[in-house]
C-alpha cells in the first residue's frame, strides 16, 4: 500500500523532510522488508536454505521473522502520515472511512486471489494470510488513530496484547486445559478449528500462523507503528525524535524478552511478547535509517529499495503469481514430469554451486528480476496504490 503523507515542518532547520514531503527512510525501510520477504518465500529449494532465511520452528525466533511485523510496523507508521490531515478534520469526512474500508477489501480480495490462484477450489480454499491480515490490521488501527489520541492509541495496543494473553493463558480449551502454547494445541488454534474449519493453511489443517485470534496482537503491532508515526510528525529536534525512538525500541526489546519467561515469543502464534519484541525491533531500524537517510541525507545504497517501496504491494503479488507459475508449468525430462522452476535451477545454479548456494543464488536472481520490474514502473512514475 502506497500511501501519499508528509511530514510537519518543525522549527528544526534540519526537520527530516529534506528529500521533499515523502519520508525516504519509510520508503527504504518499507522496500528493504519487502525485498526480504521475496527473498525467503523464493528459495531454489525448500530442502536447501540457509538456517536464518526460515522461520523459528515453534518458539524462539530468526532474522525471517523480523520481516512480516516490520511490515505491519510500517503500515501503523503510514497510516498516520497518510491520515493526519484528516483526522485533523472533526469528525473526519464520510469518504475517508469509505477509502479505508474499500482499501481493506481490496488487499483481503488480492490475498484470496493468491489463495486460489489458479484453480480457486472455495470448498477449501485458504481464507487467512498475509494480505488478508495486513488488510484487518490496516483497518482496526485506522479507526482507533482517527477516533482516539495518543493515549488511548497506546492503551488499545497494550489492551489487545493482555486479552491476547489472558485467553491463551487461562481459558480451559476443551481437551487441552488451559496455558498451552504447543503447535495445534492451544486456544488460538481451537478456536481457528471451530471458525476456519476446512479453510486453513494447507501445511497444517487444524490451524492457522494468520489465524483469527493471533490477529488481535498483530493489530497491536501496526498500532505501535501508528505511535511512531505521531513522534515522527511532532514539531521537535530530529535528534531527540532519534533519541525517543531508540529509548522506547530498546525498552519494548527488553520488555519482550522478559515476558518470554511467561509468554513464549513464537511468529506462528503471534503471542504479544512476539508483537511487543518485533516492534521494538522496528523502532530500532526505523530510528536508524530515520537518523541516515532523512537527517544525514545518506542516499547511498538505498535506491533500489525505495524503487521496491514505492510499489511494495505490486510486487508482492506479482512474485507470487510468478512463484506459482514457475511450479505449474511442466513437461516430462526422462520419464519424470519436471517443473520450469526445477529446470532453471538446475540449468543456471545447480552446474556451477552446491545445493544449498545454488538455491540461495536462484532466490537472489528472483528478488534482482522482481526489482527490474519495479523500477520500470518507477521510471514511468507508475505507482499502484491499493
Amino acid at each position: 500500500m502506497r500511501a501519499d503523507y508528509s511530514l510537519n515542518q518543525g522549527g528544526d532547520s534540519q526537520n527530516a523532510a529534506s528529500g521533499g514531503d515523502r519520508l525516504l527512510s519509510l520508503d527504504f525501510f518499507r522496500g528493504l522488508t519487502i525485498a526480504a520477504m521475496i527473498l525467503v518465500n523464493n528459495p531454489g529449494s525448500w530442502a536447501h536454505v540457509y538456517p536464518p532465511l526460515l522461520h523459528a520452528e515453534w518458539h524462539g525466533w530468526t532474522p525471517t521473522d523480523l520481516i512480516f511485523p516490520f511490515f505491519l510496523f510500517i503500515v501503523g507508521v503510514s497510516i498516520t502520515l497518510s491520515l493526519a490531515k484528516r483526522k485533523a478534520a472533526r469528525p473526519p469526512a464520510g469518504d475517508t472511512y469509505a477509502k479505508i474500508v474499500r482499501r481493506s477489501l481490496i488487499l483481503f480480495a488480492l490475498g484470496l486471489f493468491l489463495n486460489g490462484f489458479p484453480y480457486y477450489d472455495f470448498e477449501t480454499l485458504r481464507i487467512p494470510g498475509v494480505l488478508q491480515r495486513i488488510a484487518v490490521c490496516y483497518f482496526f488501527a485506522a479507526l482507533v488513530f482517527l477516533n482516539a489520541g495518543v493515549k488511548m492509541q497506546a492503551f488499545w495496543a497494550v489492551a489487545l496484547m493482555l486479552v491476547y494473553w489472558g485467553f491463551m493463558q487461562w481459558f480451559p480449551v476443551p481437551g487441552i486445559g488451559a496455558g498451552s502454547y504447543a503447535e495445534g494445541a492451544n486456544f488460538s488454534a481451537w478456536l481457528d478449528g471451530l471458525v476456519l474449519k476446512g479453510h486453513m493453511w494447507s501445511q497444517t489443517g487444524s490451524w492457522d500462523p494468520e489465524g483469527i485470534f493471533s490477529t488481535l496482537p498483530a493489530i497491536a503491532t501496526t498500532l505501535f507503528g501508528v505511535l511512531a508515526g505521531d513522534l515522527l510528525k511532532r514539531d521537535m529536534n530530529d535528534t531527540r525524535k532519534v533519541g525517543l525512538m531508540l529509548l522506547c525500541g530498546v525498552v519494548a526489546v527488553a520488555a519482550g524478552l522478559a515476558w518470554n519467561q511467561w509468554l513464549p515469543i513464537n511468529k506462528n502464534l503471534w503471542t504479544s511478547s512476539y508483537a511487543l519484541f518485533m516492534s521494538g525491533m522496528a523502532l530500532l531500524f526505523l530510528g536508524i535509517s530515520y537518523y541516515l537517510i532523512d537527517v544525514r541525507n545518506w542516499r547511498r545504497g538505498t535506491g533500489p529499495f525505495r524503487v521496491y517501496g514505492m510499489n511494495a504491494i505490486t510486487v508482492f503479488v506479482l512474485s507470487g503469481v510468478v512463484g506459482r507459475v514457475l511450479y505449474l508449468v511442466k513437461w516430462s525430462s526422462g520419464g519424470d514430469a519436471i517443473t520450469l522452476k526445477e529446470w532453471l535451477v538446475n540449468t543456471l545454479f545447480m552446474s556451477w554451486l552446491d545445493p544449498l548456494n545454488a538455491s540461495l543464488g536462484y532466490a537472489l536472481v528472483f528478488v534482482f528480476l522482481s526489482y527490474l520490474a519495479m523500477y520500470y514502473l518507477y521510471k514511468k512514475q507508475i505507482f499502484i496504490k491499493v
